[in-house]
């Protein structure tokens, strides 16, 4: 048995102006600019509440767009349930898989993102 759940929305932008476009997100969505991690140049958090999803802003060399991640505690049985379902893998980054939806759309599978925890509203999957 393993737990997953929507935990973040990602806004990957293809800029030269990465602040510009982290103070669009943030002015745009109505939420403040976390202070950002020197280890993580390329992501801007952006301040939600632990009810909401993560919403990250991504600068990327690959063309725009908005992904979601899924946290698990067991990536592995995630990635192969979502295989199951039609998904495929594209590429393991670091310590995640971004995979495919059968429509088209990318999206990630990640750890969990809050302090290790997935909280009371994860699915469970046997």
């Amino acid at each position: 048995m393993h737990r997953s759940r929507l935990v973040g929305i990602v806004i990957d932008c293809k800029t030269e102006d990465f602040d510009a476009a982290t103070r669009f997100w943030s002015q745009a969505l109505g939420k403040q600019v976390k202070p950002s991690d020197p280890e993580s140049p390329t992501y801007a958090n952006l301040q939600t509440e632990a009810d909401e999803p993560l919403v990250l802003v991504q600068k990327v060399d690959h063309p725009s767009r908005v992904h979601l991640d899924i946290e698990t505690d067991d990536i592995e049985a995630e990635v192969k349930r979502l295989e199951a379902l039609g998904a495929k893998r594209v590429e393991f980054i670091q310590r995640w898989w971004v995979m495919e939806a059968p429509t088209g759309q990318r999206f990630c599978v990640v750890r969990p993102q809050r302090d290790g925890k997935l909280g009371a509203h994860a699915n469970e999957w046997k």
